[in-house]
């Protein structure tokens, strides 16, 4: 018989079906990132924005469709990170702000709200790219329209939906170029994919592993074994199930548990049949394992270190404790007078956010490449910077998306986002303030000086690949330009003198270098007064950034 309509209960088990299926495969999603390059990729910063939402929805008992709508728009919009993740918040908000009006859900509404999810997320994006997660929604939201005039069968109509997204998916390649180059189909259309088959599967009523959303969800239930002591006798909680070749009896169990005791404590040994089930805390799994062999086969074999769990939990509560000393100074900032104009700056390596600090941003949000940070990371820089007009430096291109998204949840502020792509844009932008000017006279002196940046960034490629007309192997060490990879090579200096004659030009008059983490700062120098020589027309700054991934970051103004 066929289902004609979705309710809650059945759109609630979808959804958390989905987030999971993207976090099942997000490392593959993170492998057809057309760049080589070790970052907090797509199928990461995706998953990250839709388990935020699926923390949500897991909590909430019987919902209706507003609240389970709302759990969904919220907590992506909040969670959401990196541009791929930004668009998925703006097509999870365009398809609840459709079906929240209704009590069940059926072909025409589906069809309705992939129509409204797409033109949401369009709307989001300045200069919408063909090839991209767009493409595939836009190709999703047609099919739907399509299928609603024909169908009530909701297995059909998912089942059609999906299949021609997939086609639209595989012609990505033809529609982007890198994308051809590369070989890969849009990562951020094949993590789209990926949530609807996790739906799909969950419409059809097959096992889903919630294990991540739990986990996310801080629902993960909390063994006796978790307790904060200081010294944990036995570091190994194991457990496994022995399925008994011959009968256990009750001397088996007894003989059992007394050769268990003497190699830990916290011992459970409970016989039905022909399994036993065993829990034991020990400091040699092996032992316990290989006596359990002697009975029969094992099963649902589970081993923990107790003692990482118990360092873990300690280094969360002092983080707890600093964001709590961190949120008490913020409240006493908050209680200052409110001052006209405050900066917030996207930033990693205490290098790069020193000099931030010394050019007066006010608030530095830990993240950049490695890391993109989410829209509520951004709200909640916003809400600690006291003043009227704040500036926001995202200082990479896949975090402008989530800072705009921030500005247009600010109601009490005034957000001006500075489309700084770089950190030695960003810096260059905070150079060219004037106090004395107006706000907007500032924002188009800001806007116009990181016109005059270019940035190089050398690193390592984590995979083979074709870009850029060059051919990438794993470990290689690349320079990336603006536009696309400009040096690839095996030395790290050698890659960054040849990215650096790409950028140079007769017009240049200062090369910034910001040397990261892995970089000795003996070696730096030596390496700059190099530059230096090369280059005795333009002045050389170097400054140790401390960024961890990118040996060298380098401006040319």
């Amino acid at each position: 018989m066929a289902v004609k309509t979705i309710n809650t209960e059945m759109l609630q088990k979808m959804f958390l079906a989905g987030a999971a299926n993207l976090e099942a495969k997000k490392e593959y999603i993170n492998e057809l990132n057309v760049f080589p390059v070790p970052d907090g990729d797509t199928g990461t910063n995706m998953t990250l924005t839709i388990m935020s939402a699926a923390k949500e929805v897991s909590a909430l008992e019987n919902p209706d469709m507003v609240s389970i709508s709302k759990a969904i728009s919220s907590g992506s919009l909040r969670g959401a990170r990196g541009n791929s993740g930004v668009i998925l918040s703006q097509l999870l908000r365009g398809f609840t702000k459709e079906i929240r009006e209704y009590q069940e859900i059926d072909a025409a509404v589906l069809a309705r709200a992939c129509d409204r999810a797409t033109a949401t997320a369009y709307k989001a994006v300045m200069k919408p790219k063909e090839g991209t997660i767009l493409t595939v929604a836009k190709g999703a939201a047609q099919k739907a329209q399509e299928m609603a005039e024909t169908t009530e069968d909701l297995e059909l109509f998912l089942s059609e939906v999906i299949k021609y997204a997939e086609e639209v998916l595989a012609q990505t390649p033809e529609m982007l170029p890198v994308l051809k180059e590369a070989g890969v189909v849009d990562s951020g259309g094949q993590g789209l994919i990926e949530v609807l088959h996790g739906a799909f599967d969950a419409f059809q009523g097959k096992e889903v592993d919630y294990t991540a959303i739990e986990a996310s969800a801080g629902t993960k239930m909390v063994r006796p074994s978790q307790q904060a002591e200081a010294d944990i006798k036995f570091g190994y909680c194991t457990e496994f199930i022995i399925m008994t070749e011959n009968q256990f009896t009750e001397k088996d169990e007894a003989d059992f548990k007394a050769y268990l005791e003497s190699i830990g404590d916290s011992i459970v040994c409970v016989a039905d049949e022909d399994v036993v089930k065993v829990h034991v805390h020990t400091n040699d799994p092996g032992l316990a394992i290989q006596k359990a062999l002697t009975y029969g086969q094992l099963s649902r074999m589970k081993i923990d270190n107790m003692r990482e769990e118990h360092q873990e939990k300690l280094i969360k509560d002092a983080e707890k404790t600093a964001a709590e000393q961190a949120a008490k100074k913020a409240q006493m900032k908050k209680k200052e007078p409110r001052k006209q104009v405050g900066f917030i700056a996207v930033s990693i390596g205490d290098g790069m956010n020193e000099i931030f600090r010394e050019l007066g941003v006010d608030y530095i949000i830990e993240g950049g490449q490695t890391m993109n940070p989410s829209t509520d990371d951004m709200l909640t820089a916003i809400d600690n910077v006291n003043a009227d007009h704040i500036f926001i430096l995202p200082n990479n291109k896949n975090i402008i998306l989530a800072a705009n998204q921030a500005r247009s949840l600010t109601k009490d502020k005034d957000i001006l986002v500075i489309p700084t792509k770089t950190v030695p844009q960003g810096i260059t932008a905070v150079i060219n303030y004037m106090p004395e000017a107006d706000v907007d006279t500032n924002l188009e002196t800001m806007e116009e000086g990181i016109k005059n940046v270019k940035t190089g960034q050398v690193t390592y490629a984590v995979r083979d690949t074709h870009i850029d007309d060059k051919t990438i192997h794993e470990g290689d060490i690349m320079g990336i330009g603006d536009q696309g990879i400009l040096s690839v090579g095996q030395s790290v200096e050698e890659t960054t003198k040849e990215m650096l004659e790409a950028m140079v030009d007769e017009d240049t008059e200062l090369i910034s270098m910001y040397y990261g983490q892995d970089v000795l700062a003996e070696d730096a120098e030596r390496f700059a007064e190099a530059v230096a020589e090369l280059y005795p027309d333009a002045d050389v700054d170097l400054h140790s950034g401390g960024q961890p991934i990118y040996y060298y970051v380098v401006s040319v103004e």
